[in-house]
């Protein structure tokens, strides 16, 4: 149903009339010609057959001052959007930038790409997917600061991974610091499910913390923790000294000692298995708060406004 932003602008509307009725009129003034009386009389006969009646040349002036103030009015109308689908949930995603994130032993299309890259494409598209979480991202290398607090906007935290680069948080693996920082700005939070996704290419080789510790933190906190240990090898079964390989081990008992599950990924195909496994297992389909907006239609009269004087203009010259 129609309705007016401003209704007391319906009480311009008789304002011209009333300028017209109350102000006095103005003398006309002008230079006088004489003619002869059948000139004249043939000069007056003519206009007077070529002038249109009165209301009718004030109706268009009219209509354009009526469009104006119903424009000013601002008709609108009240139309429900779609509902947020609100989760209650704090979902923080720690990414490991360390130096071997520039390894390419991922395979994307045939060819290869970095495991940055492969990180990148899956986890910027599941971030965009967890629309009615409060997510935010964490990155960590030597050291782990966050690259975007919590908030609604996932598509501002996607475009943040899309843009990690490594080396910004230094090139070791800290992963204990980066599950600390994410606990840190969760204890205080009042949401109903607090969530860490904690992904690591590495051996943890920074930090002062031991990192099934902090996991043991996270259960007191009641904050689950699911992993992910990325690259085609394990510590536990690689050569002494090896580099590139990834702690599959201490990443599963974080997982386990919190509550939370953890994966193994060594290619681009088992990370696309693991968002969207994640994707099940934190779903984000319960209800959201209803919410209404007004649709503005005050452009409309506006525009017809604007053109009829448009038109008068030209028909006046």
């Amino acid at each position: 149903m129609l309705e007016l932003a401003a209704p007391l602008f319906l009480l311009l509307l008789p304002l011209p009339w009333l300028v017209i009725r109350l102000l006095p009129p103005q003398p006309s003034q002008g230079a006088a010609l004489f003619v002869p009386d059948r000139i004249g009389q043939g000069i007056l006969a003519g206009a007077g057959a070529a002038q249109a009646p009165v209301w009718r040349r004030r109706a268009l002036p009219w209509g354009i001052w009526v469009l104006l103030i119903v424009a000013l009015a601002g008709p609108r109308q009240l139309e429900p959007i779609p509902a947020l689908k609100v989760s209650g949930r704090d979902l923080a995603i720690a990414l490991d930038l360390s130096g071997s994130m520039v390894r390419d032993d991922f395979f994307l299309d045939g060819e290869a790409i970095t495991r940055l890259e492969a990180v990148q494409r899956v986890g910027a598209d599941f971030a965009r997917r967890r629309a009615g979480d409060r997510v935010a991202l964490i990155v960590f290398g030597s050291e782990a600061y966050y690259a975007a607090p919590f908030s609604f906007d996932t598509e501002a935290i996607a475009r943040r991974i899309e843009e990690s680069v490594i080396g910004i948080s230094g090139r070791a693996t800290n992963m204990s610091d980066a599950l600390g920082l994410a606990l840190k700005r969760m204890q205080d939070s009042d949401a109903a499910s607090k969530v860490v996704i904690l992904l690591s290419d590495g051996i943890n080789n920074a930090g002062a913390t031991n990192p099934r510790g902090v996991a043991g933190l996270a259960a007191t906190l009641g904050v689950r923790v699911h992993t992910i240990a990325l690259g085609p090898k394990d510590l536990t079964d690689s050569a002494p000294g090896e580099n590139g390989v990834v702690d599959a081990a201490t990443l599963r008992a974080i997982s386990e000692l919190s509550g939370g599950q953890s994966f193994r990924v060594r290619t681009t195909e088992d990370l696309q298995r693991v968002a969207d496994a994640l994707d099940q297992l934190e779903a984000t389909d319960s209800d959201g708060l209803a919410a209404e907006v007004f649709a503005e239609f005050w452009i409309w009269p506006a525009a017809l406004a604007a053109v009829l004087c448009m038109w008068l203009a030209w028909r006046e010259e």
